[in-house]
C-alpha cells in the first residue's frame, strides 16, 4: 500500500523516538540497579540473622564466602546484574529458596488485587467524573466532589482498617484476612474462581482503589471541564451536533491523553505500594514478602523487588508512548 512521504517520514520519526526511548528505559534499569544494589548491599548483615551471635568466625566467613559477599562490591554487581538479565536473582537467605520462584509464588495474589482494585477505580471514577464535568452545578456532582476529598487525603490503612471494622466485624459479611480458597491454572494459583476468593478480595481491593478512584475522578472532571471550554466544542455545539457524539467522541477523547497518563502511572503504583495494603489485611503478595525481607536483610529479595517494580514502571510507560501514538496522530509528527 502506498504512503505519502510525509506520513512515511512521521512513522520514521516516531520509531526512532520510541527506539531512543527504549534505550534510555534500559539505562534506567541499570541505574536503579545499581542504586537499589548499593543501598541494600549495607542494610544489614544477613549472616548475623541466618547463624546467630553464637556462630563462630570461621562459621561467618564460611557463609560469607558461600553467598558471595567476600567479593568487591563491583563484582557483587556485575554477578548481580547478568543473573538478572537472565531471570535468575539468587536464593533468599532466610528462606533458602530460589527468589525467582518466590516472586512467581507471590505474584498472582498481588497482580489480582491490583487487577481487581484498577477496574474498581477505572469504571468508577471515568463516569462519576464525567458527570461532576456535566452538572457541576448539582448537588449530587458536590457531595460526589467532596466524598472525592476523604478518598485522597484519608491514609490507606485507615481506610482499610475502617473496613474491617464494618463489614467484617460489626457486619461480619465479609473477612477481615487472607486469600481464601485458590484454585491451581498451571503456576498461577486463583482465587477469582472461587467464592471464598471473591469475598476475601472485596476489603482489600476497596481500600486499594479508594485513592485511585478519588484521583481518576477528580482528573475525568478537570480535563472534561478544560476541553469543553475549547472553542471547537463551542463551535460543534453551535453547528448542532449530537450531544451524546459532542461529550463522548470528542470531548471525552481529547481529554484522555493526560487520564490515560496517570492511569498507566497509579497501575504502576498499585503494585509497588500494595505493601499497606497487604499487611493490613495480611495478603499473601510480594508486598509482604518484601516487608519479610527487610526484616531479616534479605538483600536478593529486596534487589529483585526493586527491579521488578521499575520494570513494570518502565514497561507501563514505553506502553503509555506507543498509546499515545495510536490516539493522537500529531504526536507522530511532532516526535
Amino acid at each position: 500500500m502506498w504512503m505519502s512521504p510525509a506520513i512515511d517520514d512521521a512513522w520514521l520519526s516516531a520509531t526512532a523516538a520510541l527506539l531512543r526511548r527504549l534505550g534510555q528505559s534500559l539505562l534506567v534499569l541499570l541505574a536503579v540497579a545499581l542504586i537499589g544494589f548499593a543501598l541494600f548491599a549495607y542494610a544489614g548483615d544477613p549472616v548475623n540473622n541466618m547463624l546467630g551471635q553464637d556462630a563462630t568466625l570461621a562459621e561467618r566467613q564460611a557463609l560469607r564466602a558461600e553467598l558471595g559477599l567476600d567479593r568487591g562490591f563491583v563484582a557483587q554487581f556485575a554477578t548481580f546484574v547478568s543473573n538478572a538479565v537472565q531471570g535468575e536473582f539468587g536464593v533468599s537467605y532466610r528462606l533458602q529458596r530460589p527468589v525467582a520462584s518466590l516472586l512467581l509464588e507471590r505474584l498472582p495474589a498481588t497482580l489480582e488485587l491490583v487487577l481487581v482494585a484498577s477496574l474498581m477505580a477505572l469504571l468508577a471514577g471515568v463516569p462519576l467524573g464525567i458527570y461532576c464535568a456535566l452538572a457541576r452545578r448539582g448537588w449530587a456532582a458536590r457531595f460526589f466532589m467532596t466524598i472525592s476529598l476523604l478518598g485522597i487525603s484519608v491514609p490507606t490503612f485507615v481506610i482499610g482498617i475502617g473496613l474491617i471494622f464494618v463489614f467484617a466485624v460489626r457486619l461480619q459479611w465479609l473477612p477481615s484476612f487472607g486469600r481464601g480458597e485458590t484454585v491451581a491454572l498451571g503456576w498461577w494459583n486463583t482465587g477469582l474462581l472461587t467464592a471464598s476468593g471473591w469475598q476475601s478480595i472485596i476489603l482489600p481491593a476497596s481500600t486499594l482503589a479508594m485513592f485511585q478512584l478519588a484521583l481518576i475522578m477528580r482528573l475525568v472532571r478537570t480535563e472534561m471541564l478544560g476541553v469543553l471550554g475549547t472553542d471547537f466544542v463551542r463551535f460543534a455545539r453551535a453547528r448542532g451536533l449530537n450531544v451524546r457524539s459532542l461529550y463522548f467522541r470528542h470531548a471525552l477523547k481529547n481529554a484522555s491523553i493526560p487520564v490515560i497518563t496517570v492511569l498507566g502511572l497509579q497501575l504502576g503504583s498499585l503494585i509497588a505500594f500494595s505493601i499497606i495494603t497487604e499487611q493490613v489485611f495480611q495478603w499473601p503478595g510480594i508486598g509482604s514478602l518484601f516487608l519479610q525481607a527487610i526484616q531479616f536483610a534479605d538483600i536478593p529479595i529486596l534487589a529483585a523487588y526493586l527491579m521488578m517494580v521499575a520494570l513494570i514502571f518502565v514497561a507501563i510507560n514505553f506502553a503509555l508512548d506507543l498509546l499515545y501514538l495510536a490516539i493522537d496522530p500529531r504526536l507522530r509528527v511532532q516526535t
